[in-house]
């Protein structure tokens, strides 16, 4: 019988619920100082000292001994500054993973499963003669014993090959990703703060991938003048930097990743706000900020084409909506046969999400 089960309400110690409320703006704050607990701790205090966030039962030199022996943050012995702990970064990522997914339900780790039968990791209750080319570890024993006796009688034993079961597994797609985040600095012009929420997102497609999907892997690149992988660790702490937008370099290097993957479903997210408008050329860079420079856009479109061809389909998610923008996305979308969503900063994760969460539900390939 469904029902709901009452009991008192006990409320939370105050040291307790000051340290909660006081780590979740922490965790904020740390995100903006870059992983400097230092001045994140500095405004800290002097949010407290406007804000009164503390109090006498439980006080901001609380705050930051709980922070030690929690194990949020530790003290480098090299220069005695407090770094954050490994339980922080993973804290910040559950955290951008419940703000920007919602609370997930519960559900098993690493199915995608699809309607089809065929090569997987998890057996079905759907049994079938043996044909050739199955192999050994797909064979019911207990079936094709019992057909054995039915066929062949109980007095002497006999198994053939018209006697072997084969119980049938559900095809599992497993998905190799690679996340694309431009970090041009467009990303942080005219009063608009686009790098936040594109870390908030990568924070939680990886926990979501951690904890659900622990069969798929996720590597994460940034852009600039020139594109490099990233750790998951380091996403809290990512920074724009003075650069134009190398949209080859990074789809060039995502390629690369993928092409060492051995699992069948392959596909690029980018998240970017503006235009290809640099290239790498010897030791130096082509660069053109105004308006679609066709050497930068072909090449770009090229590295597009590549990729359609081994068969990797490409996402891209661009903040802005400026409409000379949409003609370049759209011949990009066209040349590889990708999608393409225009956002604004609060829709992002929602896009990203239910994008994710429909190709695997499907084969990409």
């Amino acid at each position: 019988m469904n029902g709901h089960l009452f009991s008192k309400y006990i409320p939370k110690p105050a040291e307790e619920k000051g340290f909660e409320q006081l780590l979740n703006l922490f965790l904020q704050l740390l995100q903006y100082t870059n992983g400097d607990v230092a001045e994140a701790l500095d405004w800290l205090n002097q949010l407290d000292n406007q804000h009164k966030l503390s109090s006498d039962a439980y006080g901001m030199g609380n705050f930051i001994q709980d922070l030690k022996d929690k194990g949020y943050i530790n003290e480098n012995p090299a220069d005695a500054q407090f770094v954050p702990t490994a339980k922080t970064n993973q804290t910040i990522r559950k955290n951008s993973l419940d703000e920007v997914f919602g609370k997930l339900k519960k559900g098993s780790k690493g199915n995608h499963s699809i309607q089809k039968s065929g090569l997987g990791d998890e057996q079905n209750s759907d049994i079938r003669a043996y044909t050739f080319g199955d192999s050994l570890d797909q064979i019911d024993l207990h079936t094709s014993i019992l057909n054995a006796q039915i066929n062949h009688g109980l007095g002497e034993f006999k198994l053939t090959e018209d006697d072997l079961a084969v119980r049938e597994r559900d095809y599992k797609t497993q998905t190799s990703t690679v996340l694309m985040i431009d970090i041009s600095h467009s990303m942080i012009l005219y009063g608009e703060d686009r790098i936040t929420p594109a870390k908030k997102v990568a924070m939680a497609l990886a926990e979501l991938i951690k904890t659900r999907y622990p069969k798929d892997t996720l590597d994460i690149i940034v852009f600039g003048n020139d594109a490099w992988p990233i750790e998951v660790k380091d996403l809290p702490y990512l920074q724009v930097g003075p650069y134009h937008t190398n949209t080859y370099a990074g789809l060039e290097l995502a390629l690369d990743i993928l092409r060492k993957k051995r699992n069948p479903n392959k596909q690029i997210f980018m998240i970017t706000d503006g235009k290809p408008t640099c290239l790498k050329e010897g030791n130096g860079y082509y660069q053109n900020s105004f308006g679609l420079d066709r050497k930068v856009i072909n090449k770009t479109l090229n590295m597009a084409a590549q990729a359609r061809r081994v068969n990797i389909p490409i996402t891209t998610f661009m903040i802005a909506t400026d409409p000379y923008l949409q003609q370049f996305v759209q011949e990009f979308t066209e040349t590889n046969k990708g999608k393409a969503y225009y956002s604004n900063l609060n829709g992002l994760g929602d896009f990203v999400f239910e994008d994710f969460e429909k190709n695997r539900k499907k084969k990409l390939r």
